[in-house]
């Protein structure tokens, strides 16, 4: 009897761990899984010349996206944008610029009116795409994706004005946003692109 009693207690030892084990992760579990990231390289856009750009061509290199205007009282920015891309473009970094009306329509310009001033006025050799929404019902999927923590993965964020800064990584992951009044020489910029 002893025996049958051991043998009905090991059987429902049994049966109890493998209902355990077939439970579902709890809300507990859930909650600690990681949030899944998109990356930019995804997105396929136009360059300012009317040409394909595709930001997977940018793997491994760290990347500063900006939204630029060419009448705005932060315009100037774009002469030091050039200088840090000279600088630091042979050492896997790179500067994305998309020209946009979104604040006080300071970027009023065509494609090809906007590449001429940023050639005549700032030697802007860094690619710079088509005019496009950087906020609003018609915001561009690469500023979605900017945005909204739900396809970064970091944070949500608003685009406050023209030369907003966004820092990616050599995994085309987001890592930081910058007020757009930080200067492109700011140590915060500079020691994101060295590494330290």
């Amino acid at each position: 009897m002893k025996k049958l009693v051991t043998l009905f207690s090991v059987v429902a030892l049994f049966c109890s761990c493998q209902n355990q084990a077939q439970k579902k992760p709890t809300a507990t579990t859930a909650k600690t899984t990681p949030m899944a990231k998109e990356t930019i390289y995804q997105f396929k856009v136009e360059d300012l010349g009317g040409s394909d750009f595709d930001f997977s061509t940018l793997k491994g290199k760290k990347i500063l996206v900006v939204n630029t205007a060419s009448e705005c009282g932060l315009t100037p920015q774009y002469e030091q944008l050039q200088a840090i891309y000279e600088k630091y473009k042979d050492q896997n970094f790179v500067i994305v610029g998309f020209p946009a009306n979104n604040f006080g329509a300071q970027e009023p310009g065509s494609n090809t009116e906007i590449a001429t001033f940023c050639q005549q006025n700032y030697g802007v050799s860094f690619p710079m795409m088509a005019k496009i929404s950087v906020k609003g019902d018609d915001m561009h999927p690469v500023y979605k994706f900017l945005t909204q923590k739900t396809k970064n993965g970091l944070e949500d964020s608003d685009v406050k004005w023209n030369f907003q800064k966004y820092l990616i990584n050599e995994n085309g992951e987001l890592v930081d946003v910058v007020d757009p009044r930080t200067l492109p020489t700011d140590p915060v910029i500079i020691n994101w692109i060295e590494g330290k």
